[in-house]
């Protein structure tokens, strides 16, 4: 019976995975009701479990991709694609309105510059800081401080090692993390209430899981205009970041 059920789930491996996220997604959301009182959001504790349990994975199979190198669970991987992934980005997006993105107007663009070289400026300046002086560490570790999805996107481009892309991801995923769980608490303070403030704080913060689950946390409605912006945000760290920032860091490092 066993044996039967296992192969029925591996066969029908994107059936599987749907199930896991979707069980993944409520044990957080429960614990982030019942521990943390919505306080801490429930996509930043499912990002932790799925951590732990991409950690678990590769422990037990000795692989490199976590819980995909099992074979009960290598719908993950699908799921867990670019096509999915960028999918969900786009989708969530259209959920915003074209007359409250043209009021965002100048600000949402500077928010966009400002936040992709501030992020990149700070993550450089770590990645120096623990010894990784080259240019092509420099970039791809502050790239991955933009997204974790520009950070490998850039460390590929510009030849960086796997050791080098991995801390970019690492990076990215601390940044995710960060923004989900402090912005329910400086919400007021920074006036983060409605449209135009949502598309401004996507373009600063840009990661766009984060800064849905921050938004979802602070008020669901404004998640499409945070999306919209973070997106256009990556897109800008994907194109900036084997290019401008790259040449850039190389002639710094070269003086």
């Amino acid at each position: 019976m066993n044996e039967v059920l296992t192969d029925l789930l591996v066969k029908n491996g994107l059936l599987t995975a749907f199930a896991v996220i979707g069980l993944t997604m409520w044990v957080s959301y429960f614990l982030s009701a019942r521990l943390t009182r919505g306080q801490l959001h429930g996509s930043a504790l499912a990002i932790i479990i799925g951590l732990l349990l991409a950690y678990m994975g590769g422990v037990a199979t000795g692989g490199k991709q976590g819980l995909v190198d099992l074979k009960l669970f290598s719908g993950i991987g699908l799921m867990g694609g670019a096509m999915m992934r960028d999918f969900a980005i786009v989708s969530t997006a259209y959920g915003a309105t074209l007359s409250d993105m043209r009021r965002c107007g100048l600000s949402g663009l500077i928010s966009l510059l400002v936040g992709v070289f501030m992020s990149f400026i700070v993550g450089a300046g770590v990645a120096y800081a623990f010894g990784y002086t080259d240019a092509v560490s420099m970039t791809t570790i502050g790239a991955g401080a933009v997204t974790y999805i520009v950070g490998p996107v850039t460390g590929a481009a510009i030849g960086a090692s796997s050791e080098v892309i991995v801390l970019s991801i690492a990076a990215g995923l601390v940044k995710s993390v960060l923004v989900m769980v402090v912005t329910p608490f400086v919400s007021k303070y920074i006036g983060l209430d409605n449209p135009r403030t949502a598309m401004i704080f996507g373009g600063m913060m840009g990661t766009t899981s984060g800064v849905c689950g921050a938004l979802a946390a602070v008020d669901p409605k404004l998640v499409p205009y945070g999306a919209m912006t973070s997106t256009f945000y990556t897109g800008l760290g994907c194109l900036l970041g084997p290019s401008l920032l790259f040449f850039a860091t190389k002639a710094l490092m070269a003086q």
